[in-house]
């Protein structure tokens, strides 16, 4: 399978701990959306005997698109690209933009889920992290979207400075009591040159707690273990049969095309990323030029972009396929690095795969940045 990968870089304002590419200005989005476009034609021979099988609009805040707006870039992909019967078609989107009416125009579209971006549902987190909307409206806003569709994601971020883990359980049982089948979780982090780094810098907001972060991740793992969702990666929790199809095409390697400004892509042998720059990337459409960098993978970088993002999941990573794939030297070399983490207790072999254990996901990254290799000898 693949997907396509949509970055809308548009936000009323910005997240105090937002280090992703957008701009709080408008003016050009008429402009960005052609380009979104042409870009997606220019591309086109990518997926030339592949399926797409996924298109998610992602940001920034996509639902600041209009509906005619989202349909035109869906009509771009349908007419340049062989598309499955049945895609998943995910909008990425704020409380404070999903009113009623505009719930249910979207689930008469052929967006067919929804991942709303709530974080939490105290009015002190959500005015620490700035976000556009209040407590008020994301429970309003559940309560619409749960008639309407299905297939909805919601993040929530833990970790938040000054929220107690009461509050944390409080903001998963919310979340829970509309039915949700899907979650993703993130730790708030600190990012270099965010409004949050300046604030923890002058001491305004007290720096985030890596303990109290931990303490409500493992909180997060076993509410959501008793509700019958699946860990199925480090920050995405799922019933069965709503795992994001994005997601885990991601996390297992699959290729996908990112389009817009900032946007990644990955084939399995390259990596290339997009200006981080609206007016440049516009510029470079209208020259039906692509404004982006690619980056060949070495036998080692694909060894580790593995590595890391299978210890993330529920599936691992395949000591047969690493020996397939990459040759038995790597194997012998994962199998070597990975026992001082497997006699702490952290990672375990099971069915020819390398997994982590249940003490050991929070610390994911951290584990495969000791497993990766340095170079090809």
């Amino acid at each position: 399978m693949a997907g396509i990968y949509i970055h809308i870089p548009f936000c009323k304002q910005a997240c105090h701990y937002c280090d992703f590419h957008f701009s709080t200005s408008l003016k050009k989005k008429d402009e960005l959306v052609t380009a979104l476009i042409t870009e997606l034609e220019l591309r086109k021979d990518e997926f030339k005997t592949t399926a797409v099988e996924t298109i998610y609009f992602g940001g920034g805040t996509p639902s600041l698109l209009t509906l005619e707006e989202l349909q035109l870039i869906i009509n771009a992909v349908y007419t340049h690209y062989q598309v499955s019967d049945n895609p998943e078609i995910t909008l990425e989107a704020n409380p404070d933009d999903l009113s009623k009416n505009i719930i249910i125009e979207l689930s008469k579209s052929p967006v067919n889920r929804l991942s709303i971006g709530i974080q939490s549902f105290f009015e002190a987190d959500l005015k620490l992290m700035n976000r556009a909307h209040n407590a008020e409206e994301a429970l309003q806003c559940l309560e619409l979207a749960t008639q309407y569709f299905d297939n909805i994601s919601l993040d929530l971020i833990y970790g938040i400075p000054g929220s107690t883990n009461t509050q944390w359980e409080k903001n998963i049982a919310t979340a829970l009591s509309f039915g949700i089948n899907h979650i993703s979780s993130y730790a708030l982090t600190v990012e270099p040159k965010t409004a949050l780094a300046s604030f923890v810098e002058k001491g305004i907001i007290a720096n985030v707690d890596d303990a109290k972060a931990q303490e409500q991740f493992h909180i997060l793992i076993e509410t959501l273990k008793e509700a019958n969702f699946i860990h199925y990666e480090l920050s995405n929790f799922g019933r069965e049969g709503f795992f994001s199809k994005n997601n885990s095409a991601y996390w297992q390697g699959k290729s996908y095309i990112g389009i817009g400004p900032s946007a990644h892509s990955f084939n399995g042998k390259e990596r290339s990323w997009n200006v981080r720059n609206n007016s440049k990337y516009i510029k470079a459409l209208d020259n039906k030029e692509l404004p982006a960098e690619i980056e060949t993978l070495t036998t080692t970088d694909q060894y580790n972009e593995y590595v890391m993002t299978g210890l993330r999941t529920v599936w691992g990573v395949s000591l047969e396929k690493v020996r397939h794939d990459f040759g038995k030297p790597y194997e012998d070399y994962l199998l070597k690095v990975s026992k001082k983490h497997i006699t702490e207790q952290l990672l375990y072999i099971e069915d020819n795969r390398l997994l982590v254990r249940k003490k050991g996901k929070f610390l994911s990254d951290g584990i495969a940045s000791d497993l990766f290799k340095i170079n090809d000898d």
